[in-house]
């Protein structure tokens, strides 16, 4: 008994002396490899499909194209009866509603707007370049990293902030202790208040050398209350 307590503790200040010894850089690095490892995110050109599941509500069927070298951004959804289309091209920006120009009724109705096609890209933009995107400009990269169990899970936690211009949330990334995949993220608005969302990653979706989680579930921090399902496929 004596021999496996020791083990134990063995264990454990390993496990400590290694956050220690890892800065939040060198871990973000270390991700950024096993996602990417032939550093192809910053030339992106593809079409993804992602499907939405929501308790009590219809599926969300969505193409996605990104070109990130031509700044080029494309979104169709459908769900039920709706098709909404959005197309940013550099600074110009085009709404379809049901494959027509959409009128200002059905845009006040839908809240249809060329700032909301910036915020669908800005946000499959995002979550699909993890993590890699935090890399950007305006990105604060903790240099502390931590162990910490999460439902029943070790990882290693990176927390990232932005500068003011850029977001005002914070974010805590989970990284597998020995392959540095990105496995869970977690982002609050307000961290006393114990609000915002975590995402559970799962499986693996390789879209152009780039290993991308091809399942996310979504719940809330504050109750763990689950949100909803993204299930992602490369576009053949």
């Amino acid at each position: 008994m004596k021999k496996i307590i020791i083990l134990l503790f063995l264990g454990f200040t390993s496990s400590q002396s290694f956050t220690q010894q890892i800065s939040g850089p060198e871990l973000l690095k270390k991700s950024i490899e096993f996602h990417d490892p032939e550093g192809n995110w910053n030339t992106f050109q593809g079409t993804l499909q992602v499907i939405m599941s929501i308790p009590n509500k219809p599926e969300r069927n969505s193409t996605i194209s990104i070109d990130l070298p031509n700044q080029y951004f494309y979104l169709k959804a459908i769900q039920e009866e709706k098709i909404i289309e959005y197309a940013l091209d550099k600074e110009s920006c085009v709404i379809r509603y049901n494959q027509g120009t959409p009128t200002e009724e059905e845009k006040l109705e839908n809240k249809l707007s060329c700032d909301r096609a910036k915020m669908y890209s800005d946000y499959y933009t995002y979550l699909y370049g993890l993590p890699m995107k935090l890399n950007d400009p305006g990105t604060i990269v903790h240099k502390q990293v931590t162990l910490k169990k999460f439902k029943d899970q070790e990882y290693l936690v990176l927390k990232v902030t932005y500068e003011k211009e850029v977001g005002e949330d914070i974010w805590y990334f989970y990284f597998h202790p020995e392959t540095y995949a990105m496995e869970v993220y977690q982002f609050y608005h307000d961290e006393e208040k114990n609000d915002g969302e975590y995402i559970f990653l799962s499986d693996i979706e390789t879209v152009q050398g780039i290993k991308m989680p091809k399942k996310r579930d979504w719940y809330y921090n504050k109750n763990d209350l689950y949100l909803g399902t993204d299930l992602l496929k490369e576009e053949k």
